[in-house]
């Protein structure tokens, strides 16, 4: 569950497991160079793409078949590539990943593949189909400037949807459930981790969670609600069958240092975990 905090970019997030997390929207102007980077790199695919078409087809005189074959790798290259990299653990492009951005579900589970496709669908209809038809039309000399206005104007709308919501919505974050944000990744081990951990647990116990909710644990720590660790310690003791020992503020302290000695480890190993859900289809 999302909740919006002010005017400004931050948002709160609740998890299934009543974590409160803080996430940054990434901005327009962000996300827009991100989609231009991915452009780019899709376009130098696309010129490799067509000088290995034009090599594999030298000779040929059916011009048919290799505009076809032209049409249908540009297909799937814009839209495998935006599907395939959101699938990954990052959740992002490698123009969002250098821009610092990743994809998230607005309700705090996992990120599905559906919601994926269904936001990367959209921008077909938003950006590529019209151009698309409009090129097409252009080559047959049979587009006017009422034609060129009408679908520009098209993928304009949508291109400055962002624009116009406080959520910097693309029309597919809105369909898909998603949002767009900063990826702050902080190196493991901070203060909070510096003592050893009184309390030992299992493999198992630690084994439940990666670093994304490791994070979130710390952000709980940090603010020291009473309420928020109550629901963080149950969570987890219930999850991990561990007992109630009415110190839920000293055995969250715990539980982080050893799930941060924990994944350090791991990531030592070259098995690193991003989250539970990476966690769990080991």
């Amino acid at each position: 569950m999302a909740r919006a905090d002010g005017r400004s970019l931050r948002r709160r997030l609740v998890t299934p497991e009543g974590v409160d997390l803080g996430v940054e929207l990434g901005g327009a102007g962000a996300r827009a160079a991100a989609y231009c980077l991915d452009l780019l790199a899709m376009l130098l695919t696309l010129a490799l793409l067509s000088a290995a078409i034009g090599y594999l087809t030298r000779g040929s005189r059916s011009a048919e078949i290799i505009a076809v074959l032209w049409l249908l790798g540009a297909f799937v290259l814009r839209n495998g590539w935006f599907i395939l990299f959101e699938l990954g653990v990052r959740g992002a492009t490698p123009g969002k990943r250098a821009l610092g951005l990743r994809v998230i579900a607005r309700d705090g589970v996992r990120l599905t593949g559906s919601a994926i496709v269904a936001r990367n669908a959209v921008r077909e209809v938003e950006v590529f189909l019209p151009l698309t038809f409009l090129i097409m039309q252009a080559g047959a000399q049979r587009a006017d400037a009422w034609l060129a206005i009408a679908a520009l104007g098209w993928s304009a709308i949508f291109l400055l949807f962002p624009l116009f919501n406080r959520d910097r919505l693309r029309m597919g974050d809105l369909l898909a459930g998603t949002w767009v944000v900063r990826d702050e990744r902080r190196p493991l081990g901070s203060d909070l981790a510096a003592a050893p951990a009184g309390r030992r647990f299992t493999e198992a116990a630690l084994d439940l969670y990666g670093e994304y909710e490791l994070h979130a644990l710390e952000e709980v720590l940090r603010t020291g609600q009473a309420a928020r660790l109550a629901v963080a310690a149950s969570t987890i003791r219930g999850k991990a069958g561990l007992p109630d020992d009415d110190d839920d503020a000293g055995f969250l302290t715990d539980y982080y240092a050893a799930l941060c000695a924990r994944l350090e480890r791991r990531r030592v190993l070259g098995r690193g975990v991003a989250d539970k859900w990476q966690r769990g289809a080991r």
